[in-house]
């Protein structure tokens, strides 16, 4: 086990876990054994965290299904730009939509194009010890009106009201979006009528 806390919260797979025992007759035993006391925890079909640890969700997110990147209710949670504490694990995919519930709680994907997906990404480091695929707060903004079904936002009045009622984010955090970032969503993405209403309420925003 001393060689297997090297790999930190990042989840692995059976073989790598193996590898560790290789001088086991059975190390399929070993692995069963590990999970039953908690050593390890089984996210899915040979995919497993070490247990007894502090574990990233985020993390975990990025690994249980890809290529994916925390976005979403999840991201704007984890840049303290909403108030509401977040429990499903939430992220965005160009694989199909979907949901897992494991030892560690509900992970789930939406779907987007893979132009749209490539847009307004990037890699959190942690101490230095592991990394994961992240929305800038921007982009977590486009895909929650992106992805969010029955979402109809017509007027500046309307953004407005669902990014200060319903998101419940203040005037502040809304001056350092990035329209660069909304502009290329445009282009590429769904919901565009959508998309250059937040272009324009940011925009008429910042000159007040």
């Amino acid at each position: 086990m001393e060689s297997l806390s090297l790999a930190h919260t990042i989840p692995v797979k059976s073989a790598v876990i193996k590898s560790f025992f290789g001088d086991l007759k059975f190390p399929k035993n070993k692995i069963s054994d590990m999970g039953k006391n908690g050593e390890i925890i089984r996210l899915k079909k040979d995919l497993y965290v070490r247990g007894r640890a502090t574990i990233s969700k985020e993390l975990v997110a990025n690994h249980l299904y890809g290529a994916s990147y925390i976005s979403l209710e999840t991201a704007l949670a984890y840049y303290g730009m909403i108030p509401e504490r977040v429990y499903t694990v939430r992220s965005i995919t160009i694989r199909r939509a979907k949901t897992f519930s494991t030892p560690l709680g509900y992970f789930e994907y939406k779907t987007v194009s893979a132009a749209y997906f490539s847009i307004g990404i990037h890699q959190e480091i942690v101490d230095n010890q592991y990394a994961f695929l992240i929305a800038t707060p921007t982009k977590a903004i486009c895909d929650m009106i992106v992805v969010t079904p029955n979402l109809r936002l017509q007027s500046l009045k309307a953004m407005e009201n669902y990014l200060t009622e319903d998101l419940r984010m203040d005037f502040d955090v809304l001056k350092s979006l990035k329209t660069d970032i909304i502009k290329r969503c445009i282009e590429v993405g769904k919901k565009k009528t959508e998309l250059s209403f937040l272009l324009r309420f940011l925009i008429e925003h910042a000159s007040n």
